[in-house]
């Protein structure tokens, strides 16, 4: 069966939206998804599942934490080949010395042409930031609090949704679905 890694936009940041990590291994579970884990307090899952589009997955889930939670919070589903094309395709390894300051921000769907060639996101940080497969590269040498929040302009701008991962996060979300 696939493997999958969810990854849930801004739950547990700050005092909203919070959620026990337990509670999403059973939603998960509840939705017939098997091998659930979760990583750190965020909203990281990886499971496997039955399901063969990970585009599919997505509303299924959104539903579930609305109906059982409460909450209206954004999902994004990859696969591990997706993943670790993430990982594989990274324009900035040679520079990103640092996995706790470079993002990979994952993209809902692949934007608009038109709309990234009108708003550049790498005009912000020409440096630090490269556009990727449903997915912008951003390094942070000076700490991902003083860099441009690439996510809010991505979500203004192309109109889509936009969660963030550290790179530590993201090699280590590919490492547990190895394990599964």
């Amino acid at each position: 069966m696939p493997k999958y890694v969810a990854l849930l936009r801004g739950i547990n940041v700050g005092r909203n939206k919070r959620v026990a990590m337990a509670d999403l291994r059973e939603l998960l579970l509840r939705l017939g998804h098997t091998d659930v884990r979760t990583h750190l307090q965020s909203g990281n899952l990886v499971f496997t599942s039955r399901g063969r589009n990970p585009d599919a997955l997505v509303r299924p889930i959104e539903q579930g934490i609305k109906d059982r939670l409460g909450l209206s919070v954004r999902c994004l589903v990859r696969t591990g080949k997706e993943l670790q094309a993430v990982i594989d395709g990274n324009p900035l390894r040679d520079v990103a010395t640092d996995g706790s300051k470079m993002l990979a921000l994952f993209l809902s769907h692949r934007p608009d042409p038109t709309l990234v060639a009108a708003h550049d996101p790498s005009a912000l940080g020409p440096e630090q930031i490269r556009i990727g497969e449903r997915v912008v590269y951003q390094w942070c040498p000076g700490g991902i609090l003083v860099a441009p929040n690439i996510s809010a302009y991505l979500e203004k701008h192309w109109m889509l949704t936009v969660t963030a991962r550290n790179w530590n996060t993201v090699t280590r979300l590919s490492g547990l679905l190895d394990e599964t």
